[in-house]
């Protein structure tokens, strides 16, 4: 579960609303102070039980670069809704949002996209398929395959008890006791259960499926020419850093380890992630445009 470390919007960052031709999508947007982005525009998707919020920490850094940032709900997540068909909830299915969704934002301008966690095994979808065309790709606190470890028996069991028990049951006995160990603020404590109720359940139980299942494609990704970036936490308790550094190996991707982060580093360490993803971003452009 990624739990934002605040949710009061920074200046220059607002609520909005992406229209594609497949539906709106709930969104945060960040612009520069100036209010003119100078810099081909970013995408960011969040995790299974994440949400754009997980990006806060982040956005208003990332846009003083002289870009426009977006981080959006998927499908079925938080403020975005979804239908009660599980075939909406697959990788493809999401990743062809993820395509409308950057061709939307570009406006005919490559995206820089990065994908957390499920995101990203959602966004190389769109990243294989080749009808986007991308200013980079970072794999943030993501695999090359299902995931594995403390989370994958999360999922297995959230699987397990969500179409019998409910929500309620998901909440109470995982979920909220998980964040209380952790310290979490009360107000944070009250968004994530929000967060949790509006989600669809059928999404949730769907994305559970995928994320358990999701093939290696490492081997697609790397007939793809983009620049792409391979970020995650030093403690990453979902795949494996070991796992992550020898996946950027075989992309040939850079790699960035984020000391002191665990799965989410946008939260865990806002400051020296936005750093490392400006600078990514910033030299892809260079290359593009040379």
């Amino acid at each position: 579960m990624s739990t934002p470390r605040f949710l009061t919007l920074p200046p220059g960052v607002r609520p909005a609303s992406i229209d594609t031709s497949a539906g709106s999508f709930a969104a945060l947007e960040a612009l520069p102070v100036s209010g003119v982005p100078e810099r081909w525009p970013a995408l960011l998707v969040p995790g299974l039980t994440g949400s754009k919020e997980d990006f806060i920490a982040v956005l208003q850094t990332l846009a003083q670069s002289g870009r426009r940032v977006i981080a959006v709900d998927m499908r079925g997540q938080f403020e975005t809704g979804g239908p009660d068909d599980p075939e909406a909830y697959t990788c493809e299915a999401l990743g062809n949002d993820v395509d409308l969704l950057a061709q939307t934002i570009g406006e005919g301008e490559p995206v820089h996209l990065v994908g957390h966690s499920f995101g990203g095994l959602v966004t190389r979808e769109a990243v294989i398929d080749g009808r986007t065309k991308f200013a980079s790709y970072t794999l943030m606190s993501s695999g090359p395959a299902a995931i594995v470890g403390p989370r994958e028996r999360f999922g297995r069991a959230m699987l397990t008890e969500l179409p019998e028990l409910g929500m309620e049951h998901l909440w109470h006995n995982r979920m909220e006791p998980e964040a209380l160990a952790a310290g979490v603020p009360d107000e944070i404590v009250a968004f994530l259960r929000k967060r949790l109720f509006s989600n669809s359940p059928v999404g949730m139980a769907a994305m559970t499926r995928q994320v358990l299942s999701a093939p290696d494609r490492c081997d697609e990704l790397t007939q793809v020419e983009v620049d792409t970036l391979v970020l995650y936490g030093e403690h990453d308790d979902g795949w494996p850093p070991a796992m992550q550094a020898e996946m950027a190996l075989r992309l040939d991707a850079e790699c960035v380890v984020v000391p002191g982060a665990v799965h989410s580093p946008a939260v865990e360490a806002p400051e020296t992630t936005a750093a490392a993803l400006t600078r990514f971003w910033n030299a892809a452009e260079a290359r593009l445009l040379s």
